[in-house]
């Protein structure tokens, strides 16, 4: 019997997905309009503080090296004491710092509290990549990762149209809109942070939500992908987390972050100077190329999974992408139709990319070597978000126009795609041995 057929495996998937995927998904938005609500609010940052375009995308950008810095120590110590814990004090931490942001009155101080903001957001997003392969088998997770990582279009769609109602709060109790946003975006991520600590099961073997027959199975389906990983992978962990195929992993991510930030923090900008418009119109257009991404999302996971192939999906989807940045430069200054449409096309891709290949270190990483290499992965790759808004800025104002920028991005997604498709990876899909409550035929 295959994972597929077996209804006790069945059972316990759909319980446990159930369960954790829509609060961490509800985090994660939270997160990620945390971490990008600066690109909504440019043109007012701009105005009241003075900010260049150089020094906004610098600004922007310096929230990745703060990351950078505690990523790895993060995930190690969430693997030490436990996600519950962990996750609940980056959540707590991050919504305060994000909150603190009302107060930033110039260059230094917005320098200060991006770097601040990277630091407490630190661990979150590889903590819970880690904390999934605690609970989801490895032929599951290209699907279930994609359900989780639709929060990042989600965060657009909902953080365009909430961060434009509040920046409309101009001038209210002598705060300024980009004031207002800061305030009350900052403030979901303390509540779910406190949520956290009660709703949280920190392994299989703790989950009184499951019954007895199902948490068994779980824990004893987790723990023989553990050995199976171990068992094929000899040698210590070290070494494994410091193989050149945890590095070629980084870089490749550290590619597609150079052209996720670069889009998402400039997105409203480019959109702004094509459409003319402002407000609500502007939020409602840029809000339509995340919808494609959630259905390129949910399809290339779920045909990911069937085929249990990885890398040729994300070749296939950072080629598609450069593809829609290409279209969107050639169509910036005829039509604005064609500019969505090609955004579309770009997220569509880049978007999926996230759910499959976020399946993939887990296939030959586990234990320590899964906490750390997870996290140098993410924290070395997210430096990408610091150099792609930077650049798109530099050209910006080197060029006069975004065409340039949009160009360099789709080239980064060429290098990205030909690097995947260098990996050389085993089977996603392990062979599934009896276990206790579940039988295998």
């Amino acid at each position: 019997m295959t994972p597929d057929t077996d209804p006790l495996a069945r059972q316990t998937i759909s319980r446990v997905v159930g369960r954790l995927i829509p609060f961490i998904f509800i985090c994660y938005v939270v997160a990620y309009i945390d971490r990008v609500n600066i690109g909504f609010a440019a043109k007012e940052l701009q105005s009241d503080l003075g900010f260049s375009a150089v020094v906004f995308g610098f600004g922007s950008g310096l929230f990745f090296l703060g990351y950078c810095l505690f990523e790895i120590p993060s995930n190690l110590i969430l693997e030490r004491v436990g996600a519950r814990m962990w996750i609940a004090r980056i959540m707590i931490v991050w919504g305060l710092v994000s909150m603190g942001m009302t107060f930033i009155s110039g260059t230094a101080s917005f320098y200060t509290m991006r770097v601040l903001l990277g630091i407490a957001e630190a661990g979150f997003f590889p903590g819970i990549v880690l904390y999934l392969t605690y609970w989801i088998p490895a032929h599951e997770r290209a699907r279930t990762g994609a359900l989780f990582m639709m929060a990042t279009p989600i965060a657009m769609i909902v953080g365009a149209p909430v961060s434009g109602m509040l920046l409309a709060l101009d001038g209210r109790l002598g705060l300024q809109g980009w004031q207002w946003l800061f305030l009350v975006e900052g403030l979901p991520a303390v509540v779910l942070g406190l949520v956290a600590l009660n709703y949280l099961t920190d392994r299989p073997e703790q989950a009184q939500w499951l019954t007895t027959e199902q948490r068994e199975w779980l824990s004893t389906t987790m723990k023989r992908e553990r050995a199976g990983r171990a068992a094929h992978h000899q040698g210590s962990e070290l070494r494994m987390l410091l193989s050149g195929k945890v590095w070629l992993l980084a870089l490749i991510y550290f590619l597609n972050n150079i052209v996720t930030y670069g889009v998402f923090m400039w997105l409203p900008s480019i959109l702004r100077e094509v459409s003319g418009y402002e407000g609500w119109k502007l939020s409602m257009i840029t809000t339509i190329p995340f919808v494609a991404a959630l259905i390129g999302m949910v399809l290339v996971g779920r045909h990911s999974d069937r085929t249990g192939d990885r890398k040729w999906h994300v070749a296939a989807c950072a080629v598609t992408a450069a593809v829609g940045l290409v279209l969107a430069a050639t169509f910036l200054e005829y039509s604005l139709p064609l500019v969505v449409f090609s955004f579309m096309l770009s997220q569509a891709g880049q978007r999926a990319i996230m759910g499959v290949f976020w399946a993939i270190p887990p296939i030959f990483l586990g234990g320590f070597a899964a906490a750390a290499g997870i996290a140098m992965i993410n924290s070395l790759g997210n430096l990408g978000g610091f150099f792609g808004p930077t650049a798109i800025g530099w050209l910006r104002a080197f060029s006069g126009d975004y065409r340039s920028g949009l160009l360099a991005l789709a080239g980064v997604l060429v290098v990205q795609a030909t690097l995947v498709a260098s990996l050389r990876l085993p089977s996603a899909r392990p062979a599934l041995q009896p276990a206790k409550g579940g039988s295998v035929a």
